[in-house]
This record gives C-alpha cells, sequence and structure tokens, in this order.
C-alpha cells in the first residue's frame, strides 16, 4: 500500500472511533421514554448498538477480513447518528408545530 493511501486509512479509521464515541454517550444521555415517543427502538437496544459499534470500529481494521465488521460497525452507528439521533432532539424539544 503506498505511504498516502496508508495514512488516509488510518486517518478515517481513527476519525471513525470518536463518531461512534459520540454516538455512544448521546445514547446513554437521552431520556428512556424518548426513543418509544420518537417511534424508534428502546433505549437499551440503541445503547447496545452504538457500544458494540464502537467497540468494533476499535477492534477490527478497515482493510482486511474484519472490514466487513467495521463496515457494519460504522454504518450501524451513522444511522443512530442520521436517523435516531435528530428524532429524539425533535421530541425531547416539544416536536414542530407546522
Amino acid at each position: 500500500m503506498p505511504e498516502a493511501a496508508y495514512w488516509i486509512v488510518l486517518i478515517i479509521k481513527w476519525t471513525a472511533v470518536p463518531v461512534g464515541a459520540f454516538a455512544l454517550v448521546h445514547a446513554l444521555s437521552q431520556r428512556a421514554d424518548a426513543y418509544s415517543a420518537a417511534d424508534r427502538k428502546s433505549k437499551p437496544v440503541w445503547m447496545a448498538i452504538t457500544g458494540g459499534g464502537t467497540a468494533a470500529l476499535l477492534l477490527f481494521d478497515f482493510h482486511g477480513p474484519g472490514m466487513i465488521f467495521w463496515l457494519a460497525a460504522l454504518v450501524a452507528v451513522l444511522v443512530y447518528l442520521v436517523d435516531v439521533r435528530p428524532k429524539l432532539i425533535e421530541v425531547q424539544r416539544g416536536g414542530r408545530s407546522w
């Protein structure tokens, strides 16, 4: 692997870990009833998904045989951040008034 590609892969791998940690901390800090009010899975489920995803981002490499687990972990964490997190914020702020 060329040196530039190595550094790009390394940056991607270690940038994903704080993203996963942020998702886990956010999932932990939300009220349990907000998940059901947002019509999403329960708080323990999302804590397990984001926690497991963060652990997988730490344990597996972006390249090699563990890449499929790394990618699945990144997708799980990103689903929380782009789908669940905005709904939780909206529900806890009182929703939108059209």
